[in-house]
């Protein structure tokens, strides 16, 4: 900046960041391929799976993804780091889930309020889970109201639609 280097955020944070943007009308995907692209030889394997912690899905998501965006590239992957994740989803087939949690809403503010609203889902984004209060959480959705008045409501139906569909 200014002729000046800085060091603005490690790729692991970053591609931990990003990978949470799942919006319908922002994505992120892109970018973490780009970042997984770009530093797939250098980053800190072990810190960015731990980096994801419980939500080690998401990662799977965009390393699958990856690979398909860029087959040519897909072994920049440590096969070390695939058989874990993979290890992990093969492990949870014979266990069921013990709660009726949705965690969309950990990727999307908007997009599963039907889910929590009228078919019952815990958000995982308050207590016991995490760490948002009630009036955060309310905080945060309203902030779909740019969208225009009723942006909630349309979501919800259009969620109830698909899921009649």
């Amino acid at each position: 900046m200014l002729d000046v280097a800085v060091k603005l955020i490690p790729a692991e944070e970053m591609i931990w960041s990003k990978s949470f943007v799942m919006e319908r009308e922002r994505y992120d995907g892109a970018d973490v391929a780009h970042v997984l692209r770009a530093c797939a030889d250098t980053l800190d394997w072990p810190r960015l799976v731990h980096r994801f912690g419980a939500h080690w899905r998401v990662l799977l998501h965009h390393l699958v993804i990856f690979g398909f965006i860029y087959p040519t590239e897909r072994a920049r992957i440590p096969a070390a780091v695939m058989r874990e994740l993979m290890g992990r989803l093969d492990a949870e087939l014979t266990r069921p889930g013990n709660e009726r949690v949705c965690n969309g809403t950990l990727i999307s503010r908007a997009q599963y309020l039907a889910d929590l609203e009228r078919w019952g889902y815990a958000d995982p984004r308050l207590a016991p889970h995490g760490n948002m209060t009630s009036e955060e959480r309310e905080r945060w959705t309203a902030g779909i109201a740019k969208d225009g008045p009723g942006a909630v409501e349309r979501l919800v139906e259009a969620a109830e639609e698909a899921e009649a569909a």
